[in-house]
């Protein structure tokens, strides 16, 4: 299928990474993002494994991720009073390559022609004979052909076409924002737990950022309303010593506070009609899932067989039988991490910890990375019509009638 129009909801990582693809197999995306422009900064995001590694030199942007990469070294884990007691290994948790998230938005970004629409959301969706029917919040009505929603775990396009998804909660909630200075810290990290909460912070290259996690049962907040957010974390870390005084005071100032619980998200299907969900939207896999490794890879499967298939209904199915089986994997690498990250008892903390300090002398200290790689590596990429390096289509100008607002797009 060529010369479609397909608007994708979010502008994240998933998003970007689909109009590239969609874009070389001669498809015409818009993607739509709340937020008023590209998110900066964020937490590290990692690939590894070559299926991972391989999407990435496929879009042509493999140097430049390497270029980014944050080169983590070293968590070590310390006690109230800073010293340390054992580290956390680079390779258990930064992947191949690590980047900051938002870097990688950045880099994504440029890598399409598409028309982008900031600070705008739909609102309404219906499938109509010429296509799907699309109200934004701001912009004028359009008709696409079809939707795809890549916007994040609380996607508004899955609600919309979907209903509630369930949602597998994974015991705990975890904010991440910037803070100034480095704490001594080079491309490494200091980390301090106390029972059901985890406090890290970490420095790459003059950038420093904190990241508070904590166990807690599902709980019920506007997912929007942050300042809710930032009082729930203030009650979780409430009374401890080490940094965190500061690092509460310094989490209130910050402008890149984000704050989102540990979940999967569990659905039957991807699909619906002429809709589709891709990346976290249809199967966050939760922490230590691989989630933006997923995301870039079901971005090449899912245009590539919209390119192969004579009709969506196929291309959609095509794209679940293929990528399914990786989510399970994935989800399976995340669930459990809990119990790694905010281990509830003291003596759970310290069993740990010797595990960390005892790992580089055991003759298994790669264990974790096999692991991760052999998760990572559980699909084969298929090849599609459009070989890399294939010449981007012409960006074929708005129907007439359906604009998007000109201050959105590029």
């Amino acid at each position: 299928m060529r010369d479609l129009t397909i608007l994708i909801s979010g502008g994240g990582i998933a998003g970007p990474a689909l109009a590239h693809w969609l874009e070389r197999h001669g498809n015409h995306p818009t993607i739509v993002e709340r937020a008023p422009a590209i998110r900066p900064g964020g937490q590290a995001v990692d690939f590894r494994g070559a299926p991972q590694l391989d999407v990435l030199a496929r879009m042509g942007i493999l140097d430049a991720v390497r270029r980014a990469q944050t080169r983590m070294g070293d968590i070590k884990i310390v006690d109230a009073r800073g010293r340390r007691l054992s580290s956390l290994p680079s390779e258990a948790f930064s992947g191949e390559v690590e980047i900051l998230r938002g870097t990688l938005s950045r880099i994504l970004h440029d890598a399409t022609d598409a028309e982008y629409v900031y600070d705008d959301s739909i609102t309404s969706l219906t499938e109509t004979p010429a296509g799907v029917h699309v109200t934004f919040e701001r912009a004028a009505p359009r008709t696409f052909d079809l939707v795809v929603g890549a916007d994040g775990l609380r996607s508004q396009v899955r609600e919309l076409a979907f209903g509630e998804a369930q949602l597998r909660h994974l015991g705990m909630y975890g904010a991440i924002f910037s803070v100034p200075g480095t704490y001594d810290l080079d491309h490494e990290g200091l980390m301090y737990s106390a029972p059901g909460r985890c406090a890290t912070i970490m420095s790459t290259g003059g950038r420093t950022r904190a990241a508070l996690d904590f166990a807690a049962p599902p709980l019920t907040y506007d997912h929007r309303d942050r300042h809710a957010q930032r009082i729930l974390v203030e009650s979780a870390f409430a009374g401890l010593d080490w940094e965190i005084p500061h690092l509460l005071d310094q989490m209130r100032r910050a402008d890149d506070f984000y704050f989102a619980p540990a979940a999967q998200v569990v659905l039957p299907r991807y699909s619906s009609g002429r809709l589709a969900l891709l990346g976290d939207a249809g199967y966050a896999p939760g922490p230590g899932g691989m989630g933006t490794g997923l995301a870039l890879i079901a971005a090449y499967v899912l245009a590539g067989e919209l390119a192969e298939a004579g009709d969506h209904e196929t291309a959609f199915t095509q794209y679940e039988n293929h990528i399914r089986p990786y989510v399970e994997v994935c989800h399976r690498q995340a669930q459990g991490a809990d119990k790694y990250l905010v281990p509830q008892k003291k003596s759970q903390i310290w069993r740990r910890n010797q595990m960390m300090r005892l790992l580089p002398y055991m003759p298994g200290k790669s264990l974790i990375k096999r692991m991760t790689d052999r998760a990572a590596a559980a699909i084969t990429l298929k090849d599609y019509d459009a070989p890399p390096g294939s010449p981007r289509p012409a960006r074929r100008p708005p129907r007439s009638g359906t604009a998007a607002r000109p201050a959105g797009r590029r």
